[in-house]
Formats: structure tokens, C-alpha cells, sequence
């Protein structure tokens, strides 16, 4: 069986400090994140960043002061920018990290209602649009799917040339407006995905360390972190991501999965550093 890659999602773009105050705004603060997730195992920083005050954007010079940052403490680590931006963001405005050329990206591969009157808006044309521009830019998508009718959406939109092989999918499970976070629907997305294909398993808030399992046992790859979950336990605030990451070591550890380090997973994804 692989290697355990490990993909720390430091902070996302809603997760507050109200939920936990060491969630991560400030170059310092995100630094401070990454480097505890990447000495605790995690071999992928999947990255969105905000302003001091916590406001959200896609800057693409703020992205570039982060993850230059993170890079000069952790030189070989993978960094994901997510092009997921916030609700309202334009294509182009989304798209703006994959201009600094980073080995991986987010690629959300359909529409979903977040609640109330929010929809993530991911068009068709939408996705062909990012799925062309990470080709041309030589940047391995991360296919972020909420549902099945995603990765019916990737498969499709593969055959036509938008997204290549093998492909690496994401499945984010237990969001609102999405796909619950059981056993059987873990199932149902790992068993729609092709054979060549990797998966990494993003499991929201308590689904996180019991989805967690399930792709270690099944040879998946796991996503935790801030922007997932704020909780180390029921009732249990974590104290970093670097925590989060930590207990996954323990539980692929007590499994018999050993954690691949970034070498490994780039050779596992088929990246070259770039």
C-alpha cells in the first residue's frame, strides 16, 4: 500500500477566529501553521490566505508573500493554492495563484448551495476554463468534488481534454448542501473514481477523523486541518493544525500506514518540484 500523504488545510476563507483564535489571518500566523502541520507529517499545505483582518482574498501578491514565507521554512513542501475564492468572485479573480505557478491547485468541480442564500457558483464553462488554464500552466488540479454528480462532471470533462490523468480527486464530505459524511457515501465516491486515479478524503467537523480512518484502512490519502474542523475532540478545541495532523499520524500509525514525506508524495501525485 502507499505511503499516507497528509494535506493540512490551515485556515480556508470562512473558518474565524471566532471558532478557534489560533486559526491563522497574518503572513506570521500562516506560517506558524504550516510549519507545525509540516513538522507534525503533513506533506501538502492547501492554502487559502486573508488579509490582517481576516477578510478573504485571492491577491496574488498576497499569496505569493505566503507561500514564499512558508517555503523558506519549509523549503520541500507542497503548497495547494485554492481557487476557490468566496462566493461572488470573479473567474479570473479566483484564478489568480496559478499565475505564481504552483505544482498543484484546486479545481471545484460543480455547484453547491452553502446554506441560506450562498451558492459556489462552478459553472461548466467554468470548469473548463480552470481545467485549461492549469494545463497550460503545467499545475496538477486537485478535482474538489461535494457530491457524486461531481466526479461524473470531472470524467466527463476529462474525455474532452479539460482535465488530464491520472487525475487526483478530493472528496469534501459532510458540507452543507453536499454529500454526507458516512461510510456508504464514502464508498459510493470511492468506488465512482477510475483505478488509475488517487483520492484524498476532506472530512467536515466531526466526519473528519472517522473519514480520516476509512482512507487510511482503504489506501486513500487524508486532508485535515482549520478550515475543516476546529476540534481535536468533542468539546476539545485544537491547539494547532499541527495537533490535527498529529493525530492522524497516530491513528495510520496504529493502522500500519506509513506517512509519505513530500518527495514521496510528489511521487506519488506525479509532480516535479517546481
Amino acid at each position: 500500500m502507499e505511503k499516507l500523504i497528509i494535506t493540512a488545510a490551515i485556515c480556508g476563507a470562512e473558518v474565524t477566529k471566532e471558532h478557534n483564535p489560533n486559526v491563522p489571518y497574518t503572513v506570521e500566523e500562516c506560517v506558524r501553521e504550516a510549519k507545525l502541520a509540516y513538522e507534525a507529517g503533513a506533506s501538502i499545505i492547501h492554502l487559502h490566505v486573508r488579509e490582517d483582518d481576516g477578510t478573504p482574498t485571492q491577491d496574488k501578491d498576497r499569496f505569493k508573500a505566503v507561500m514564499d514565507a512558508i517555503h523558506k521554512e519549509c523549503p520541500d513542501v507542497i503548497i495547494q493554492p485554492s481557487t476557490g475564492g468566496a462566493v461572488g468572485m470573479s473567474n479570473d479573480e479566483r484564478l489568480q495563484p496559478t499565475e505564481l505557478n504552483p505544482e498543484m491547485a484546486t479545481l471545484d468541480c460543480g455547484t453547491l448551495n452553502f446554506g441560506g442564500d450562498e451558492i459556489f457558483e462552478n459553472t461548466e464553462n467554468t470548469i473548463k476554463y480552470f481545467g485549461e488554464k492549469m494545463i497550460e500552466r503545467g499545475i496538477k488540479p486537485e478535482l474538489e468534488v461535494f457530491d457524486k454528480s461531481m466526479i461524473d462532471m470531472a470524467l466527463r470533462l476529462h474525455k474532452k481534454g479539460y482535465i488530464q490523468s491520472p487525475m487526483h480527486f478530493d472528496f469534501v464530505m459532510g458540507v452543507n448542501g453536499g454529500i454526507s459524511g458516512t461510510l456508504r457515501d464514502f464508498s459510493f465516491l470511492r468506488g465512482s473514481i477510475p483505478a488509475d486515479a488517487t483520492y484524498t478524503v476532506a472530512g467536515i467537523g466531526r466526519y473528519e477523523f472517522p473519514l480520516a480512518v476509512a482512507a487510511i484502512i482503504d489506501g486513500g490519502h487524508v486532508r485535515v486541518g482549520f478550515e475543516d474542523n476546529t476540534m481535536i475532540a468533542k468539546g476539545k478545541m485544537a491547539e494547532s493544525n499541527g495537533e490535527l495532523v498529529e493525530k492522524v499520524v497516530r491513528l495510520a500509525n496504529e493502522l500500519g500506514r506509513e506517512i509519505a514525506n513530500p518527495a514521496e508524495a510528489r511521487e506519488i501525485l506525479g509532480l516535479k518540484q517546481k
